[in-house]
């Protein structure tokens, strides 16, 4: 029987005290670059995510603000987490672009934000999902669309 693992994990970990970190560090190592960021997920539910980044060395640039590269990672884990969570238990999505625009420079804790609508059926599409990411007075930083490549899971 197929189960939505991402939803199952989180729902069974968010209110365990220090659940969310742990469910941030195992959507980390089943998805090991993702990981890198250390992104750790203060909301989930359908269609809607929050995911915040600390800005610390590993993420910085030569100019001394967080990297775009790993802006674009929270904009992919924040839009994958918001849509994978709301999918049929026999759905399984994978990512085939990305787009990000920069709107400023990132510094502090960043926030990556999206709301979706989610298919209810494992249909073979391609969807897009938009996130926002802000920094700590609320400012866009960066604005993504990511698209979702969903279909049946196999096997």
């Amino acid at each position: 029987m197929a189960i939505n693992l991402v939803r199952k994990s989180y729902d069974n970990l968010k209110s365990v005290p220090g659940g969310k970190a742990i469910f941030s560090v195992m959507v980390g190592r089943a998805a090991p670059f993702t990981g890198t960021i250390g992104g750790r997920v203060a909301l989930l539910e359908e269609g809607h995510a929050v995911v915040r980044m600390r800005d610390r060395r590993a993420v910085r640039n030569h100019l001394n603000s967080v990297h775009a590269i790993a802006m674009m990672n929270l904009a992919e884990m924040t839009t994958g987490l918001a849509f994978i969570y709301g999918l049929p238990d026999d759905a399984r999505a994978i990512l085939t672009g990305l787009s990000i625009d920069y709107l400023k420079k990132g510094r502090g804790t960043l926030t990556g934000e999206c709301w979706c609508e989610v298919p209810s059926d494992n249909r073979r599409r391609e969807v897009e999902v938009k996130g926002v990411i802000t920094d700590e007075a609320g400012d866009k930083v960066a604005l993504a669309v990511a698209r979702w490549l969903l279909g049946p899971k196999k096997g």
